[in-house]
């Protein structure tokens, strides 16, 4: 069931997908804003006690519904499953605003590109040179797939496969919304955040995303360059500050033969010593603290939404057969 889960999700995001500033993110901020306004007070057990409120309770309440809907109606199931996957998975939660960019540069609009860049990571992207703003999109793109999509995807797979349905998805999904809500609302509004929470929220989705990482790259090298990719991956993972960043940026760039490398995702902010080689760079060889490929061109924006839409072929044929063995078995 999980399969068709995860197929309807995908095919309805496509056709009706979520609208920016929806009702879903909307109450989701709302819910940590709730929850740290009213469980912390500054105390290191205190971010345990918001990160648990602002996390392991929406999963458990997802699990608990669903486990209620399946002693009814697996039908009913299935469609809750479709459900909470399209608030928590899919390309369109982060598409329009690769489409957006790509279309500025693609006109010719760098100024433009650069503006939706940054009103997207919220980083100055006023100064990079065009090299260094494609090789960005790209990255803040691809992990965007891996966070959106693969893992997800796979969280959603480990929590369907024992029994409590949406539970993965959503435990992921928030893990991952919360990460990066504290870091905002210190980096970005300037409001006071408890360090320990933000510090932790940071670690705990770390963890959660040591293997969908892992089985994001492995994916990308599959549907790519399979000796490039895992060469990549093993060599030039750390240049990026976040280790399962590294390894997702490391493998796809390895895969479709283009140079990415040197500052930190998620938030990438440029670092001029890893990043930038110069303007007119045409080689393949690696530049200081990137990874061995092509200077970054627009073409390499359609190779990277090949990449990614390979992989969700593949591991959708994956969970088909896995579907598949389990009914014949």
């Amino acid at each position: 069931m999980s399969f068709f889960a995860v197929l309807f999700a995908l095919m309805i995001e496509q056709l009706k997908p979520l609208p920016q500033n929806n009702a879903v993110h909307r109450s989701l901020t709302g819910w940590l804003r709730w929850a740290g306004r009213n469980f912390d007070a500054g105390q290191p057990h205190h971010a345990w006690v918001v990160w648990g409120m602002t996390v392991i309770v929406p999963a458990l309440l997802a699990a608990l519904i669903y486990r209620g809907i399946a002693s009814y109606s697996l039908v009913l199931a299935l469609v809750w499953d479709v459900a909470v996957l399209y608030a928590t998975l899919g390309f369109r939660q982060f598409s329009h605003h690769f489409t957006q960019i790509r279309d500025a540069l693609e006109a010719g609009e760098e100024n433009e590109a650069r503006r939706l860049l940054a009103q997207w990571r919220h980083v100055d992207a006023s100064d990079l040179p065009r090299n260094e703003l494609l090789r960005q999109v790209i990255e803040h793109s691809l992990i965007a797939a891996h966070r959106y999509v693969f893992g997800a995807f796979f969280w959603f797979v480990i929590g369907s496969a024992v029994g409590l349905g949406p539970l993965g998805a959503v435990l992921y999904r928030m893990a991952e919304f919360s990460s990066r809500y504290w870091a905002y609302k210190s980096r970005v509004t300037g409001e006071p955040t408890n360090e320990g929470l933000m510090r932790l929220s940071q670690q705990l989705f770390a963890a959660l995303d040591h293997a969908p990482a892992r089985l994001t790259a492995f994916g990308f090298a599959v549907v790519g360059n399979f000796e490039d990719a895992i060469d990549s991956w093993r060599r030039c993972a750390g240049l990026w500050s976040g280790v399962n960043e590294g390894i997702v940026l490391a493998s796809a760039a390895g895969a479709v033969g283009v140079q990415l490398g040197g500052s930190p995702a998620p938030a990438l902010a440029v670092d001029r010593s890893k990043t930038f080689s110069g303007e007119g760079q045409t080689d393949t060889t690696a530049s200081a603290g990137s990874t061995p490929g092509a200077v970054p061109q627009p073409g390499h924006l359609r190779s990277v939404v090949g990449l990614i839409w390979r992989s969700v072929v593949l591991w959708m044929l994956l969970l088909a057969l896995l579907s598949l063995a389990n009914l014949v078995g």
